[in-house]
């Protein structure tokens, strides 16, 4: 079998040679085709929410699937935007529900919201990005973990984001040699080591991020021998590369008891 640290190299030195190679499997080639045609056509929060196929894959996209029976919770995700700092998107610590957002972003835009690139090609781009980090999964959980640091790595500006991200908080204690117990310790506590031995800003640096993920998926093959076996879901969820916290699902739970 081979290594964690191999396999994620063999993606990783040409991501668009690999998406390409994603984008052109029929199924993802027809799903993403039926979006192209049918976004553009939308023009309300409504008419999103009501095209299943549409509003599923736009989930997807934004690494959100397993949120997708959440219709309340989304609602309010997308009928309050992001332009107000006291937005619902703005309000949780998972800045995907920020983006979802500000890619159709109804509140702002009104029936214009999908006619802007984030909503268009450029969810199609995230589509086969998640869509590449999955199949890789499927072999080798390491490798996902390590793609989906790579993709968001870069844009951190907290410890607490990455301490709210389940799949981003694993590379990082695996990659620091911390114990998975750490997590069960105070939040800021957490924070306050991973500030200590990192410095957010190297991730900017494709060379320092490259050397992070490097020793990441070489720990990760020592202590996890042959685990291409694994059940990536374990750590990941079914899709979305990311579990429900405890505190995302009761805001659910209260939006399905009469909130809106």
């Amino acid at each position: 079998m081979i290594s964690t640290y191999t396999s994620y190299r063999l993606i990783a030195q040409d991501i668009p040679k690999s998406i390409e190679r994603i984008a052109s499997q029929p199924q993802v080639a027809r799903e993403s085709e039926n979006y192209l045609s049918r976004i553009s056509e939308i023009k309300s929060i409504d008419e999103f929410m009501a095209d299943t196929r549409v509003f599923n894959y736009a989930m997807k996209a934004h690494g959100l699937e397993d949120m997708s029976y959440a219709k309340a919770f989304m609602r309010k995700v997308l009928t309050e935007g992001t332009d107000d700092d006291n937005a619902f998107a703005n309000q949780l610590a998972d800045t995907r529900y920020r983006d979802f957002a500000e890619a159709f972003n109804f509140a702002r835009h009104g029936e214009t919201a999908t006619i802007f690139t984030s909503a268009q090609q450029g969810t199609v781009d995230k589509y086969h990005r998640l869509t590449l980090e999955e199949e890789a999964g499927a072999d080798n959980t390491g490798v996902r973990l390590a793609l989906y640091f790579e993709r968001n790595a870069p844009e951190l500006t907290s410890a607490y984001e990455i301490l709210a991200d389940n799949a981003l908080a694993d590379v990082v204690r695996t990659a620091l040699g911390l114990p998975s117990e750490l997590a069960a310790t105070d939040i800021d506590k957490q924070a306050d080591l991973i500030n200590s031995r990192i410095d957010l800003e190297d991730f900017k640096d494709p060379e320092k991020l490259d050397k992070f993920l490097n020793r990441f998926t070489a720990l990760w093959e020592l202590q996890n021998p042959s685990e291409g076996f694994a059940d990536s879901s374990l750590l990941l969820g079914s899709s979305s590369g990311f579990g429900i916290t405890p505190e995302l699902m009761l805001s659910i739970n209260n939006l399905k008891l009469g909130g809106r």
